[in-house]
């Protein structure tokens, strides 16, 4: 079937106010302009993508976000001839691919803009009639097995049969940037996914535990923002690889072994404070779900995030793993997490998991916390 366009669709912008609807109209056009070669027109919720190449089109549009739904459509002029034309050789290819019969009930669904001697419901009778007399399937307006669609706007007419699901959201950007925690596990690079899918352009920061972890990890780290980057369209993610081997050390050698992880995780919180205003960045994401591991606990929570200066969205905080996983295998990536990275060797035996803040507090001034932050700072942003 010879299609000439594709119609895109946006959700929730659509309840905003006409200035910010049209700022988002925007950034969701530059958007999908940075994923493909194509031209755009706005008009009435719809965008109309005309692509220099029609199958990276259809396949690129699915992870742009702030698209809720996309559909392959053919374009005529609004006039009852050319209607009763194309409709007719739209339904003799839908015949050709096993997509009706003179069994198949159907429906039209027509959706009118603009002022026309006739309304929507005249128009899909009318439509209706085409295909009847085409090849004679029932019409089945509550339970069709097919429906084909029919969007009359002012002289410009579009019919498909496909509605194709996006990822939904917001557009790319939108909502600032933010600072994300990436390690090579599963849930870091599903809480950074989602945050993009509500507008935020990210920085990854992923922190290099060397000698403590191996080059693994690291590799893992960049595979996964490879994949993530697929629906970055319009902000690349940036990268950030933090040396934080020697702030492993010093919080061994210096505080109680149990509060390891505590420290490593307070340490990240405070560094992705500093990185995130030299990035503007309004906040941080990490990929905690509560009780989840040893830092998750509630208590270490706090105690983990009592002096990070930036907002901590953890959009994964009330999933559990199955959950994730299924969120991690829909984005690709899931194999890449589950690839061997050998761990980390600063874990301790029995890490503590209900922090007592007086002896956090003891901790982090016993082993200079402000001091080596500052190191591993000077070291990724050199004057």
């Amino acid at each position: 079937m010879e299609y000439d366009l594709i119609i895109g669709r946006y959700g929730e912008v659509g309840l905003k106010s006409p200035r910010v609807r049209g700022r988002f109209e925007r950034k969701l056009v530059s958007n999908i302009k940075a994923k493909l070669k194509c031209e755009i027109r706005v008009s009435q919720a719809r965008f109309y993508i005309s692509p220099e190449n029609f199958e990276e089109g259809l396949e690129k549009l699915d992870k742009i976000f702030g698209i809720v739904s996309y559909s392959p459509a053919i374009s005529l002029k609004t006039d009852l001839e050319e209607i009763d034309k194309y409709l007719t050789e739209y339904v003799g290819e839908l015949e050709k691919e096993g997509l009706i019969t003179s069994e198949t009930p159907f429906a039209i669904r027509c959706r009118r803009v603009g002022t026309h001697e006739m309304s929507s419901q005249e128009f899909a009778a009318y439509a209706g009639g085409v295909v009847i007399e085409k090849i004679g399937a029932p019409v089945n307006l509550s339970n069709p097995e097919i429906t084909i669609y029919l969007e009359v706007r002012e002289d410009e007419t579009y019919i498909y049969h496909k509605k194709i699901p996006g990822p939904g959201g917001l557009p790319l950007g939108s909502q600032g940037r933010l600072v994300a925690l990436i390690s090579s596990g599963i849930d870091s690079p599903v809480a950074a996914y989602l945050m993009m899918k509500r507008g935020c352009a990210v920085t990854a920061i992923h922190f290099n535990n060397d000698p403590f972890s191996g080059p693994q990890v690291t590799e893992n780290f960049n595979r996964l923002i490879d994949q993530l980057n697929e629906y970055s369209s319009g902000y690349p993610i940036r990268r950030k690889i933090v040396k934080y081997g020697e702030y492993l050390q010093k919080a061994k050698d210096e505080a109680p072994e149990k509060l390891t992880c505590v420290l490593c995780k307070s340490g990240m919180y405070k560094i992705a404070s500093e990185v995130a205003k030299k990035e503007k960045a309004l906040g941080i994401i990490d990929g905690s779900s509560v009780g989840q591991v040893a830092s998750q606990t509630l208590p270490n929570i706090l105690a983990t995030r009592e002096n990070a200066e930036f907002p901590i969205l953890s959009p994964l905080i009330g999933l559990d793993k199955v959950e994730i996983e299924k969120i991690a295998k829909k984005i690709g990536t899931f194999p890449i997490s589950e690839l061997n990275d050998g761990g980390c060797s600063a874990v301790p035996k029995y890490p503590e998991t209900n922090a007592d803040l007086g002896r956090v507090h003891e901790s982090i001034e016993a082993m200079d916390q402000d001091a080596e932050v500052k190191k591993v700072i000077d070291n990724l942003y050199p004057n």
